[in-house]
């Protein structure tokens, strides 16, 4: 499906959020601002930031303008609409790196990479620390790319707020179309639970993530789990316009 003009616009200052040019706190451009720097209508800017402002990412405010949110900068609850939401999570959630080595995937791994059994992956196990609670990281994530992908290693290392599927793009040239995701209620399993500092066995939401390139095919695999006193995945439903 084709972006529309409104969503690229707040896709846009969605990734300036993530990046830091709007902190929480701080106001975006007006309206008219808006207007004159994409050089559309008024209409199409008030689209843009309601859609912002559904997925909890700006508020508004009469006589004061339009405030960046503090969920927008990585608290428990996160949007999870777009692509670019990941991005605002990872820029506000740092990257521990825990291990990197290569594995080959058996029958249980293949089904949940999507891959065939016997094939070999770079896996990547890291928490994403809460820069507000150290001692209380938000995930544990175990991320299965191509062997192909062998800047990765350092990559992760060197950038420990980027996606891996943005590092990956940025020097593959393999671009994420979509991201499949499945979300279940899980235990924390005892072998991630010190790191995350919670007791084995305790609730927490299981996310699995596919990345796959134009063609359909998996690049990229992560598995995170998340302890549910920490993480709120929150998602808009909207119902499907009427066709006459």
């Amino acid at each position: 499906m084709k972006e529309s003009l409104y969503q690229r616009i707040a896709r846009e200052l969605v990734q300036s959020i993530a990046s830091g040019k709007y902190p929480a706190g701080s106001l975006l451009p007006s309206e008219m601002e808006l207007c004159e720097h994409y050089q559309v209508s008024r209409h199409t800017v008030r689209e843009a930031l309601r859609d912002m402002t559904e997925r909890g990412l700006i508020s508004r405010h009469k006589g004061i303008g339009t405030l960046v949110s503090e969920q927008a900068k990585g608290s428990m609850n996160h949007p999870l609409a777009y692509l670019e939401d990941l991005l605002v999570l990872a820029k506000n959630n740092v990257r521990v790196v825990k291990k990197v080595d290569e594995i080959v995937a058996d029958h249980e791994l293949s089904l949940v990479i999507g891959c065939e059994p016997g094939s070999r992956w770079l896996h990547i196990a890291s928490i994403r620390e809460d820069s507000q609670k150290k001692d209380a990281p938000i995930c544990w994530t175990d991320s299965y790319a191509s062997i192909d992908f062998a800047k990765v290693k350092q990559l992760v290392r060197s950038d420990p707020h980027a996606l891996i599927s943005d590092l990956i793009e940025e020097h593959y040239g393999i671009h994420s179309d979509e991201v499949r995701q499945t979300i279940s209620a899980v235990g924390v399993p005892a072998k991630v639970a010190k790191a995350l500092c919670v007791e084995a066995g305790s609730p927490a939401l299981r996310i699995v993530r596919r990345y796959l390139d134009h063609h359909g095919e998996t690049f990229e695999t992560t598995v995170s789990i998340h302890p549910a006193d920490r993480y709120t995945c929150s998602i808009v439903l909207k119902r499907q316009p009427l066709h006459k």
